[in-house]
């Protein structure tokens, strides 16, 4: 079971500690007969309605609508994605989507927009996907194409394509951001929910990838969508992203650090168990300074990663910087980790059905997704950049 340790620190309360241990003792059988990774549409479907039978999912929406907090609580939320990749990357990411899916709505949906879309996703019963990303606009949202345009007073017409979006082809609704024109760049953009089923939005093409899970390109063809599905002002789309992606990207650091700690539990038992030369492979002292360059990383990631979601859940506005530098270092720390955890396996750590070699594949991705880590340094920079700034601007008063 993962080591859950780290509750103790000042960062949670007793309900996070509550919580973690009840959800790492579910996950010991609960996940298991719901995952067959020959067929992920499948299993992310069962996964999300076994999540939200079993009360998991009330932790991505408010308490107004079924949820376990008055306001979403950013280390529940890592710490469930902590303890389900540490089990099966299929499992995290079904709860983090529906939690990615609907984030946006909590934050900035109306009370009709959040009663319709909030209690059927925290069921398991509805299905939830974010689609930002499109093929000339991933990591920077400012250069979107797809375009809502008025239709009347009460609608709009989406047209575009959005590509790399999770969930695609199983979602019941999509969360979807468009070009509406009221500035330029990123001040002419707005965010809309769109069911699956309207007219003209259709699944272009599914998409393969090292780590399967379901991901498609979606075409939107004069696909007509209620004003009142609009989350947020008129131009506030970039906002709407912005303020869902601080929340998130402290979730995908914590993905990281249930599928390192994985990694690191796995090198660990094949150190004590494996011989060479005549003595477990734990004996040699590049083996030691492996495991400890290992836990290290492991715990300066945690204690980034759940900084972040504290700052957030103790009331700060934007946590821009604290959420980057912990997606950051948690998914590059991950990626060392794990490759660390197959070297040591030797040549069973590349075959196909040994946990390493699942976890090698699975932790490539987060390093892209959410903000690539090239883009998270950039962030970081210029948030330390416009305080100095501001620092100098005080200082000149």
């Amino acid at each position: 079971m993962v080591d859950l340790a780290h509750l103790a620190w000042p960062f949670f309360d007793e309900a996070h500690r509550h919580f973690g241990e009840n959800l790492a003792a579910w996950a010991e059988e609960g996940i298991e007969p719901h995952v067959d990774h020959r067929d992920v549409d499948r299993s992310c479907r069962n996964l999300v309605r076994a999540l939200g039978d079993a009360g998991w999912l009330a932790a991505v929406v408010p308490a107004a609508y079924g949820g376990l907090s008055e306001h979403l609580d950013v280390r529940r939320l890592c710490v469930a994605r902590e303890v389900l990749a540490w089990h099966d990357s299929l499992a995290d990411f079904a709860f983090a989507m529906q939690g990615l899916g609907t984030g946006s709505i909590s934050l900035f949906g109306s009370d009709a927009l959040k009663a319709r879309f909030l209690p059927p996703v925290r069921e398991g019963r509805h299905i939830a996907a974010f689609a930002l990303s499109e093929p000339e606009a991933g990591s920077d949202v400012s250069a979107l194409a797809t375009t809502a345009t008025p239709d009347g007073p009460a609608h709009v017409r989406l047209n575009g394509i959005k590509t790399w979006i999770s969930n695609g082809g199983i979602a019941d609704h999509y969360v979807v951001f468009a070009r509406t024109g009221e500035g330029r760049g990123a001040k002419g953009l707005s965010c809309f929910v769109v069911d699956a089923d309207a007219p003209g939005l259709s699944v272009a093409s599914r998409i393969d990838v090292i780590a399967p899970h379901p991901l498609a390109k979606l075409r939107f063809a004069d696909c007509r969508v209620p004003v009142a599905s609009r989350l947020g002002a008129p131009g506030e789309g970039f906002k709407v992203a912005m303020a869902t992606l601080d929340i998130f990207r402290s979730t995908v650091g914590a993905a990281a650090l249930g599928l390192a700690r994985r990694a690191l539990d796995e090198a660990i038992h094949r150190a004590a168990t494996r011989k060479l030369f005549g003595a477990p492979l734990a004996d040699l002292q590049l083996t030691q300074g492996s495991l400890a360059d290992s836990a290290v990383e492991i715990d300066a990631a945690a204690l980034l990663v759940y900084r972040a979601a504290w700052t957030r859940d103790t009331g700060a506005a934007r946590i821009t910087r604290e959420s980057s530098s912990a997606k950051l270092f948690a998914t590059e720390m991950a990626q060392r980790v794990i490759d660390r955890a197959v070297q040591l396996f030797g040549g069973n750590g590349v075959r196909v059905g040994v946990k390493v070699e699942a976890l090698y594949r699975e932790i490539r991705a987060l390093r892209i997704y959410e903000g690539a880590t090239e883009v998270q340094k950039l962030i970081v920079a210029r948030e330390m950049l416009k305080r100095h700034q501001s620092k100098l601007e005080v200082a000149a008063q």
